[in-house]
């Protein structure tokens, strides 16, 4: 069984209608993006909490073997490489227990966003298109959609209109550009609208994106 710490909590006003969901990518942890909370147009938002788990430690092929925080172990990261399944749904069985808890708080599942970059958002993708109630939406960067071949079987009806951001860098050298524009083609193949941001950056985020991401939370949230 995993160990997972408690994650970090931001909270932009008093008593929170909304929430972010915010995974971040392998050997990082929930502090990686806990900066840019304030560099979003914040004051466009309702009171919203953010939340940035820390992935459980574990070791990740890819890189040796290594022991790392990582919310699945990654064998290659090409179209046709092996996945750790168990290891995927074990993270996304956690990420909607962080769901339920928001639920228990009193933020309505339409108010509640699903974030992730690299890793972190392959995760919240598969659990946003599998959740069997209707999330605010899913945003997803610099990532790729894992199970693709399981979606299908396994997708969820109250998210088949999910608003969906999804943003990579043309010169990304860690997960290639080819992967997430191919996991664009099948989510658009099963009738997912996709709000696609290209930027010319390596496997990071940049300024533009982060304004863009603002833009597009505070329609997803808007009251």
């Amino acid at each position: 069984m995993l160990s997972y710490r408690a994650p970090l909590e931001v909270e932009t006003g008093d008593s929170p209608t909304a929430s972010v969901i915010w995974l971040h990518g392998l050997g990082a942890n929930g502090f990686d993006f806990l900066p840019i909370v304030d560099e979003l147009a914040v004051a466009r938002l309702p009171p919203t909490r953010f939340i940035f788990p820390h992935a459980a430690e574990q070791p990740v092929t890819l890189n040796g073997g290594y022991v790392m925080p990582s919310w699945y172990d990654i064998i290659g990261l090409h179209a046709d490489a092996p996945e750790d399944e168990a290891g995927i749904r074990a993270s996304v069985a956690y990420l909607d227990r962080l769901i339920e808890r928001e639920l228990q708080r009193g933020v309505i599942s339409r108010r509640i966003v699903l974030a992730g970059f690299s890793q972190g958002g392959n995760i919240a993708l598969n659990s946003a298109l599998r959740y069997p109630q209707p999330l605010a939406g899913a945003l997803i960067l610099s990532s790729y959609l894992g199970l693709k071949h399981r979606l299908a079987a396994e997708a969820s009806t109250a998210n088949r209109t999910l608003p969906i951001f999804m943003a990579h860098g043309a010169a990304d050298d860690i997960v290639p550009y080819t992967l997430a524009d191919g996991s664009r083609a099948i989510l658009a193949k099963l009738g997912y609208g996709v709000e696609w941001h290209e930027y010319a950056m390596p496997h990071t985020v940049c300024a533009q994106e982060v304004a863009d991401i603002g833009n597009w939370l505070a329609k997803v949230l808007a009251v």
